[in-house]
C-alpha cells in the first residue's frame, strides 16, 4: 500500500498533523511519502491513497498561493481515488473543511474518513486522531 501525504503549513500546526499521519501510516505498514505542496506533482495520484493537509486561511479557505492552485490542478483527477483531508484552524467552525470535502466528493474522490480538524496547535488527542487517520489510509 502506497500513501502520499501532501500538505502546506504556515505555523507548523498542519505540519505536526502531517507528521503524525505519517507515523500512523508507517506503523500500519504502508510505504509513505510526505511532501510539502511545493514539492508535490501529479505523481501523487499514482498512490493508493492521497492525504491532503491544509489549514484554514482568511475566511475559512485553503491557502491560496501554493495549496489551492495545486489542489485545483489535480481535483478533476480524483475520481475513484481514496482521499483523506486534515488541517488546523484558529477561528470559525470548520466550514473550510466541509467545503473541501464536498469538492473531493463532487470530483468523485472517495473519502476514507471525514476531514480531520484541530484548533491551533494539535494536542495529544488531535495527534492520536492524526495517527489513526494514517493507519486507516494504510489499510
Amino acid at each position: 500500500m502506497k500513501v502520499s501525504i501532501v500538505y502546506w503549513s504556515g505555523t507548523g500546526n498542519t505540519e505536526a498533523m502531517a507528521n503524525a499521519v505519517l507515523e500512523g501510516a508507517k506503523s500500519a505498514g504502508a510505504e509513505v511519502e510526505l511532501l510539502p505542496v511545493a514539492a508535490a506533482s501529479l505523481d501523487v495520484l499514482a498512490s493508493d491513497v492521497v492525504l491532503f493537509g491544509c489549514p484554514a486561511m482568511g475566511s475559512e479557505e485553503l491557502e491560496e498561493s501554493e495549496f489551492e492552485p495545486f489542489f485545483s490542478s489535480i481535483e478533476s483527477s480524483l475520481a475513484g481515488k481514496k482521499v483523506g483531508l486534515f488541517g488546523s484552524y484558529d477561528w470559525g467552525g470548520g466550514e473550510w473543511m466541509r467545503l473541501w470535502q464536498e469538492r473531493v466528493e463532487a470530483a468523485g474522490g472517495v473519502m476514507i474518513a471525514d476531514g480531520l480538524i484541530c484548533n491551533n496547535t494539535p494536542d495529544d488527542a488531535a495527534l492520536a486522531d492524526c495517527r489513526a487517520l494514517g493507519e486507516k489510509a494504510a489499510r
